[in-house]
Parts: structure tokens; C-alpha cells; sequence
């Protein structure tokens, strides 16, 4: 049986997507499973020689490239390669774990036996593209697509906890350059968007007090010139760091850190599967759906006053505005 999964960002879905795919790896060991995902996350799933613990293998899809110039030539090229490469791996089974127009059209082009998604796909027209259409079960969407991909493949599929790749370059630069001190503490202060960001003069304000409590303390950034993670460490007055790494620098980074904190972002879902200590600040997004999933101990800081939307709002959500640095240090406090 030869499978293909769909889900090609971002980071936090990726994760998200990752448990049920280890559990038909378990269940299934001897099937072929590949994934369809954007080069920013293939480090998710495989290390620099190819191999990964979870997928056989990974289709790279470009889709940065793809929205800079949609319908240049080599767009058009690019696109047309992926076709062929997937098309002549000849799959059983494509799954669209992503239910966007985007993902539907790539699973489309795959062309395999049996094309299955969501009957009720984040964007309503990818459910057009679907040869079976199946109904979301569970709450959280780790949930939701160990029940997608079980009902699929016919297996019953239980969400497992998933190991992820070691690049001997990140783990040698984790080891020997990006931490200086433990316990370390890393805050991820990104986010998808403004309404999902804890105010970065709070991250500062915390980061003075994790100091004092003998933490190193570092900010995350995908960027040297990332704005909230500057503003962070400015706001700090020299408490924080900034450790600038892409996802595999990343990976290797929380495999050595003691505490997490973090928002609804990439880095915090990261952390919670690698087992960290976390402490997550949610606000629009709804933890019982969204909240981080993982063998490891987490707490979850959402105030009453969040209303539920994924409306990608610039403004901080109010309810988050209103947790205090106090309320994230008792947090901590409870994971000690």
C-alpha cells in the first residue's frame, strides 16, 4: 500500500498532522507512507541524508516560490515536475490532512487510486476535488486526523507521540554554540498573527525575571531581522537573547532546554512534541482544538475574556492582553 499525505504547512499543522502518520507507521509498518510539504518544514520529517522516522519519503512543494510569481514559466514548470514525480509513484491513497484549495489541488494532481479529505475542508471548494469525502470526528485536530487517516486506510488509528530527525550540524551547533547556560529558558513570541502575540514588553519583563531566577533566557526568531523577537529582546534591557535557526537548528535547541514559553506558533507545538516544559499563552484560538500536543508537561493560559476566532486580526486579542507576567511565573512555578 502506497500512501501519500498532503499537509504542506505550516509548521504548528505539520506537528499536528505528524501523530496520526506515526500511528499508521506503527500499525502498518510495511506500507509506504510519503508526504507532500513545503521546504520550510521538510526538516520535520526527514534529516539531510533522506531518511525519516515517520515517512518513506517527502515531496518538496514550493509554495512560496509558486505565490511570488503564479504564472511565470518557471511557476508553470515547477509545478508540472511535481505532477510527474508524484503521479509516477502511483499511489493507493492520497490524503488531504490540509483541506485547503491549495492541498486539494496537489493531492488532485497526484492521481492516485482513491483521493479521501474532509467533507468539510477549511476551504469549502477543495471538497469538489475529493473522490471521498469523510466527516471530522474528535475535538482537538490531533484528534480529527488520526480519525481521517484511520477511516481512510481502514485501520483504527490512535494519535502517537513520533520521534523527529537528527542533523548532526544542528545538534553540533545546539551543543557547542546556541546554548551557553542551563536552565535555559526559550520564548517563541512569534505568531501567525498580531491577535495571537502576547505584548513583547511582557516577554521582557519575564525574561528579567527568569534571569533572576538563574535562567538563560533566549528568543526565537526565524530571522535576524525579526521584529518581535527584537522587540523582545530590547524590552528585556539584555535579560534575553536573540538565536536566530530554521527549523532543524530549531529542533535541536529544544532538545537541550528546560522551559518553554509561547503562544498559539510553530515553536511552541514544537516543544510540546519534544517533550519541554511549556507554558502556552492562547488567546483568539481555542486550546481544546488547537492546544499543544505532546508526551511532556504543559500548561495552558487562556483568559476568560478570549472569544474564539481565527480571524487574522493585527490588534492583540484581549483576553490574552490581560494575562500578567505574575500569571505565566505561577505557571512555571506549577511545572517545577
Amino acid at each position: 500500500m502506497k500512501v501519500l499525505i498532503v499537509r504542506v504547512g505550516a509548521m504548528g499543522d505539520v506537528l499536528h498532522a505528524l501523530p496520526a502518520v506515526a500511528a499508521l507507521m506503527h500499525e502498518r509498518p510495511e506500507w509506504e507512507i510519503d508526504w507532500a510539504v513545503d521546504p520550510r518544514w521538510d526538516g520535520l520529517l526527514m534529516d539531510d541524508q533522506e531518511r525519516g522516522p515517520v515517512v518513506n519519503r517527502v515531496h518538496i512543494v514550493p509554495t512560496r516560490e509558486w505565490s511570488r510569481a503564479p504564472f511565470s514559466v518557471a511557476t508553470v514548470q515547477s509545478v508540472l515536475r511535481l505532477r510527474k514525480k508524484l503521479r509516477a509513484a502511483k499511489y493507493d491513497l492520497v490524503v488531504d490532512m490540509q483541506g485547503t484549495m491549495r492541498s486539494g489541488v496537489i493531492g488532485w494532481m497526484a492521481g492516485g487510486k482513491k483521493f479521501v479529505g474532509y467533507s468539510d475542508p477549511r476551504e469549502g471548494a477543495a471538497a469538489l476535488l475529493y473522490g471521498q469525502k469523510l466527516q471530522r470526528r474528535g475535538v482537538h485536530v490531533v484528534e480529527q486526523g488520526a480519525a481521517l487517516l484511520g477511516e481512510a486506510c481502514g485501520v483504527v488509528l490512535t494519535a502517537r507521540a513520533f520521534a523527529l530527525p537528527k542533523v548532526e550540524w544542528a545538534e553540533n551547533w545546539a551543543e557547542l554554540e546556541a546554548v551557553v547556560a542551563r536552565p535555559l529558558c526559550v520564548l517563541g513570541a512569534g505568531g501567525g498573527w498580531g491577535a495571537k502575540q502576547w505584548p513583547a514588553e511582557r516577554y521582557g519583563e519575564l525574561a528579567v525575571r527568569l534571569r533572576r531566577m538563574g535562567f538563560d533566557v533566549a528568543v526565537n526568531a526565524p530571522r535576524a531581522d525579526d521584529a518581535v523577537a527584537g522587540r523582545v529582546v530590547e524590552a528585556s534591557d539584555g535579560a534575553a537573547r536573540m538565536i536566530v535557526c530554521n527549523v532543524t537548528g530549531l529542533t535541536a535547541l529544544l532538545r537541550r532546554t528546560d522551559l518553554f514559553v509561547g503562544g498559539d506558533t510553530g515553536p511552541t507545538h514544537l516543544a510540546a512534541a519534544l517533550a519541554v516544559p511549556v507554558v502556552a499563552l492562547f488567546g483568539p484560538t481555542d486550546p481544546a482544538r488547537n492546544g499543544p500536543w505532546g508526551p511532556g508537561v504543559c500548561k495552558v493560559l487562556r483568559d476568560s475574556a478570549s472569544v474564539t476566532s481565527y480571524k487574522r486580526r493585527a490588534e492583540v486579542d484581549a483576553g490574552l492582553a490581560r494575562i500578567a507576567v505574575e500569571d505565566v511565573l505561577e505557571a512555571i512555578e506549577d511545572l517545577r
